[in-house]
């Protein structure tokens, strides 16, 4: 079809459609529906399981605007991308409707809390090599994490990207035949993984002269790829990413190596049997989806480093000192809500009232925890979690009197603003709520002027306020009232006065609205200004949260603090299966134990019939080591570890080995 025979609302459409890639599905608003045509529609409509139709031979599907996140939610799914072009003026007759692309949506880049797991995060990768070494960059968008790394081998590379799950891994065209086999795999333009451009955009984004400041400034593999990844979003979807964290390296010299296949066969965050039977699912007693998703990440990458093991061990210890403090503080964590995604959405412009509200919300409990942590005894790293939590008294008072108990999710809805934050927003819904008590008046007088009972005032956004008169009274209808529309069964009319009167109401309310969305703006602006502060406690707070939960396990569950060190050891007396003994409930664990040492007893055969738990006991020795190696007690009486590097677990019989001289359990 030529341009001269489109439609001034086809015309439109083409243009944006021309304006994003050919994979992009184009979500096109049109009163209350979402319309995609063309080659879209034909698409999307056998993943959303809608109609395909054809107008004029145009090929199209739509779906409700109200339910779009659950239809964009299977298309994501699905790992497609999809556009949203929104209407950004008023209907007005015989005039197009403006409409611009506000988002672009796709699987590693979703800030909409109705389509992410709260409990684990929603990465979005890139991957590159650069000479012999393969760099990877992970962006959490919905927190503002960014995490790279830079590995050796491809095979290690695998072997994080099992951990991290990426929701969408971008990778360079000029390399795609080595990579291309990865999952979810998106081949992006291959300059911006080049490292001069990925420094130059690294810099400018983040306002510093080098990279050396956050270590990757030799890391030329691992900058290409998180240049890559910061290019993507900036340019290519068009998001705001001011809420990003510098990068930070993530060193393989400092944790727990553990292979994909390691992974899946201890069951540590994921198994077939569910969530319940896995470490992460009988250590998951977090309060707050932060800690939850921080959790994950320990137990996915357990630590090397002894002190910060040791910090972390103290913690527990005093919080197990104190079981009366314990239990404050994981009250207090319960009334704490997502900071960490909620400031993000409101740093990038999504957020709406409701975050706002929740922000505040969670922010009136962090003095309370803070006083709770501060009473602890006898860990050092105390005074350093108490230091990262900021109270943000002023802003949480601001919030709480400037927001009404329950604001509506949109603008548009108004009630946002409480009464008595402004005076000119007051006088304009006293001027509103005075004109509908005014036609509500009328109604009663109009009735009794026209002696017609059933005479009702009613409003629409096409004809405003009316009267109106079912059939059988029209004889009735005095001669001041003037016709507006014929029904099937009733006449619509208007008067002078109600006239008058629709026009100071919609006026009056038309103002408010507008005036709410300036109020709400410089509310987020405020907050947006302490975003370095919220972000500092939203991770304190998880960090906090993991503790305590570590804590009450250890309380529950009669769990031991491991004495680690630098050694080659492995000592456990009476050590449990951490996950057995939580979920076995016709039998009780039987506790075994654990002796090896590089000069007495270098390595253990197990012999046995099948079924005997001989791979039961081989897991629990290598789960008691992650669990150790994240700073947690551990299911046994007593129990020296000396730190180990590695862990395999093939067919489900772990070895593990320390850095010096391996150790092996080995059916």
């Amino acid at each position: 079809m030529s341009e001269s025979a489109l439609t001034p609302m086809m015309a439109q459409y083409q243009a944006m459609r021309r304006s994003l890639p050919a994979d992009i599905i184009l979500f096109y608003r049109l009163g209350d529906f979402y319309e995609m045509f063309f080659e879209d529609a034909k698409t999307a409509a056998p993943i959303l399981n809608v109609a395909l139709t054809k107008r004029g031979g145009t090929p199209m599907c739509g779906v409700p605007f109200h339910a779009a996140q659950g239809y964009i939610a299977r298309l994501l799914k699905a790992g497609k991308r999809v556009a949203i072009a929104e209407q950004t003026s008023e209907p007005v007759a015989g005039k197009l409707v403006s409409r611009e692309i506000s988002r672009i949506l796709t699987p590693g880049s979703i800030d909409d809390y109705e389509l992410l797991d709260d409990q684990r995060p929603n990465y979005l990768a890139a991957v590159c090599r650069h000479g012999k070494n393969v760099g990877l960059a992970c962006v959490d968008h919905t927190t503002g994490e960014f995490t790279i790394a830079e590995f050796a081998d491809i095979g290690l590379l695998e072997d994080e990207l099992a951990r991290i799950s990426p929701s969408e891994l971008l990778i360079p065209d000029h390399q795609a035949s080595e990579f291309g086999k990865l999952t979810n795999c998106l081949v992006y333009e291959g300059y911006t993984f080049l490292p001069e451009h990925a420094t130059h955009l690294l810099k400018d984004h983040f306002n510093v002269h080098s990279l050396d400041g956050f270590g990757c400034g030799n890391l030329h593999a691992a900058s290409g790829a998180a240049g890559a990844v910061l290019h993507y979003l900036i340019h290519q979807l068009h998001r705001p990413c001011g809420h990003l964290h510098p990068p930070h390296v993530r060193e393989s010299a400092d944790q727990v190596l553990i292979d994909s296949a390691s992974q899946r066969n201890l069951d540590l965050v994921d198994s077939r049997s569910g969530k319940t039977h896995t470490l992460l699912g009988v250590l998951d007693r977090t309060a707050t989806p932060m800690g939850a998703r921080l959790l994950r990440d320990w137990i996915l990458h357990p630590l090397r480093d002894l002190p910060a093991l040791t910090s972390r061990q103290d913690v527990i210890a005093a919080f197990l000192a104190e079981p009366f403090l314990l239990s404050k503080c994981r009250e207090a964590l319960k009334g704490i809500r997502d900071i960490e995604r909620t400031t993000s959405r409101l740093s990038q412009g999504t957020g709406n009232a409701r975050d706002l509200q929740s922000l505040s919300i969670s922010l009136s409990h962090i003095p309370a925890l803070k006083e709770d942590l501060s009473s602890l005894h006898g860990a050092e790293f105390i005074p350093h979690l108490c230091a990262r939590l900021h109270e943000f008294q002023e802003l949480t008072e601001m919030l709480g009197n400037a927001l009404t108990d329950e604001p509506p999710p949109h603008l548009r809805d108004g009630g946002v603003i409480r009464d008595g934050w402004s005076a000119e927003l007051d006088e304009l819904r006293d001027a509103s709520r005075g004109g509908k008590d005014w036609i509500a008046r009328l109604q009663e007088d109009e009735r009794k002027r026209t002696g017609i009972d059933s005479l009702k005032i009613k409003f629409n956004n096409v004809f405003g306020y009316f009267i109106e008169i079912t059939t059988s009274h029209l004889a009735k209808v005095p001669g001041d009232y003037t016709r507006k529309q014929t029904m099937s069964n009733a006449e619509r009319y208007i008067t002078p006065a109600l006239k008058e009167m629709e026009n100071k109401v919609l006026g009056a309310e038309e103002r408010a609205k507008k005036l709410e969305g300036e109020l709400f703006l410089e509310l987020r602006h405020k907050v947006i200004t302490h975003l370095p502060q919220l972000q500092e406690t939203a991770a304190a707070v998880a960090e906090i949260d993991v503790l305590c939960a570590l804590a009450e396990i250890a309380q529950l569950h009669r769990h031991c603090r491991p004495t680690l060190n630098l050694s080659n050891s492995f000592f456990i007396i009476n050590g449990r299966h951490p996950v057995l003994e939580q979920t076995l409930t016709d039998v009780k664990f039987v506790p075994n134990d654990t002796e090896l040492d590089p000069e007495t007893a270098r390595l253990q055969i197990l012999t046995g019939p099948n079924m005997a738990g001989k791979s039961t006991y081989i897991r629990q020795i290598a789960l008691i080591a992650v669990m150790a190696q994240i700073g947690a007690y551990v299911p046994a009486d007593s129990a020296t570890i000396g730190l180990v590097d590695r862990i395999f677990a093939v067919l489900a019989r772990p070895m593990i080995s320390h850095a010096a001289s391996p150790l092996s359990w080995w059916k």
